[in-house]
Formats: structure tokens, sequence, C-alpha cells
């Protein structure tokens, strides 16, 4: 096994232990995540706690697990939603083609000259902090990339021959899209997907550390962060550290694990041409 394989295994194992302990927490710990006790406050690791305990006498090791469930949860979520407004957007656009193309693109254009946080800052300082609000905003500030893979995607695939036959068929073009093309753009969907659940729990920490994400009474990676800068200065290196150090793993394992997707997808793209290229040769030969 190459090391690249090697990587792209270690980070699906790494994701699905995570994946596995934080939907699993109560099996985990017995602890309240929000269980306030002031007689075990700032306790270091291993004092009774696991990971120690926070100002108020939180466990921290209860509170990563159930914040990382948090996290991990706005990450899939926003990216369901900016996934299906992107695909759409984009095969829509792709498919149409001529002066649509051009006016949804350069709509495109302009939304993607504005930073995807500021945006979601504006929207989240005037709206009420709770973890739907998350999910939307995030996922509609983050669905611009998207549509413009599949757009490409769509633009190279509507004059194939069996997107033609389709049309001669009297196929209507809803079945077209949702029936040919979009099953054909699936492999640039899953990579970038993939990619942008690590962008969303960034994009999530990072509200949450400014105070407007998930609400700070709920547990989550990004408020565990905002909850530690002060008391790291009172040498309680442990409260940023832990939830720190996860968030990193999570996104680097997700990085890793899509890199290593689109590689499995394209060796398996390439091995379909590949066929399709000997089949005709052989028909070729054959007639």
């Amino acid at each position: 096994m190459s090391k690249y394989k090697t990587v792209t295994v270690i980070s699906f194992i790494v994701l699905t232990v995570m994946a596995v302990m934080v939907i699993g927490a109560p099996l985990f710990t017995a602890k309240d995540p929000t269980g306030v006790e002031l007689t075990k406050t700032l306790r270091q690791p291993g004092q009774g706690n696991l990971l120690g305990t926070d100002e108020m006498g939180r466990d921290i090791w209860t509170r990563l697990l159930y914040g990382g469930r948090v996290s991990l949860s706005v990450g899939v979520a926003s990216v369901a939603v900016s996934t299906v407004l992107g695909v759409a957007y984009g095969a829509i656009s792709g498919y149409a083609g001529g002066w649509v193309d051009r006016v949804l693109m350069r709509i495109i254009d302009a939304l993607l000259c504005l930073p995807s946080m500021l945006i979601m800052l504006v929207i989240q300082s005037m709206t009420r902090p709770s973890l739907t609000n998350v999910v939307l905003v995030i996922g509609f500030t983050t669905w611009m990339q998207m549509s413009r893979l599949v757009r490409t995607e769509v633009l190279s695939l509507k004059e194939r021959e069996f997107v033609l036959a389709a049309l001669a068929a009297g196929t209507p073009v809803w079945k077209i899209i949702l029936r040919h093309l979009v099953p054909h753009c699936s492999p640039t969907i899953i990579v970038m997907a993939t990619v942008g659940v690590g962008h969303a729990i960034l994009s999530e920490t990072s509200l949450s550390f400014l105070g407007l994400g998930i609400p700070p009474h709920q547990p989550s990676l990004g408020n565990m962060l905002i909850g530690g800068q002060n008391q790291i200065l009172a040498g309680a290196w442990w409260i940023p550290v832990f939830p720190g150090a996860m968030i990193i793993s999570t996104v680097l394992a997700i990085t890793f694990a899509s890199d290593g997707l689109q590689h499995i997808l394209m060796l398996r793209n390439a091995g379909i041409e590949e066929g399709v290229k000997k089949w005709l040769k052989i028909s070729k030969e054959a007639a």
C-alpha cells in the first residue's frame, strides 16, 4: 500500500472513530455537558476528570463529545443545504446556456467578490444565535463554488450522445438533469461536499468564537475555545487545547480523506473511459 493510500485510510479511520464517539456520546460519558460543579473548577487532566474541568467545573471530555456532535451536525447539515442549492443552480445554468447562463454566472461572480465570512457575520449579527440559524447561514453563503463546478460539468455533458438521445425520446428537461446530468457529476459533487464539511466546521467555530454562532449555553467546539481564551492565561492550558486539537485533527482528516476520495473517483472514471475505448475499438474491428 502506497503512502498516499495509507494516509487516506488513516483519515477515514480517524473520521469514523470521531463520528462514532460524538454520535454515541452518552455511551462514553455519563456526565452532563452543561452540569456546573463549582467544587471541581479548573481541575487538571487526570484529577478525577479525564481531560480536566473548566472554570465552572464542567467536564472537558463530556463537553468535547457533545460539542463535537454539534459542530459535526452543523457541518453536515449546512453542506447538505449548500449542495442542493449549488447543484440546482449550476445544473440549470449549464443546461440553459446562452444569456441565462451568462446572467446567472455574473450573479455568482458578484457574490464571490464578497468574503463569505463577512456575509455570515452580517447576517448572524441581525438574527438570534441558534443551531438552525448557523446551519442556514453557512449553507446559504457557501454554495457558489459548487454551482460553478457543476455548471462546468453540465456544459461538457449536455452535448453527449445519451443526453441527445433522451431529448429525442421526448424526456422532460428536469428528468434529463436529475437522471442523466447530475449523476454524472456525482464525483465532483461528492468531493466538494466532503471538503465543504471541513470548511463548515471551521465557519461554525469562527462564528461561535465571536459569539455569533451556537448559543453560549450549548456546548460546541467554538464555544469551548472562547471559554478557554481567558483561562489559558491563568495556566488552565487544557481548556482551549483539547477542543483546538479536535478541530485541527477533524479538518485535516476531512481534507486528506477528500483528496483520497477524489483520487479514487478519478481512477474509476479513467478505468471506465478506457473500457469504453477498448469496446469501441473491438466493435470497429469486428465490423
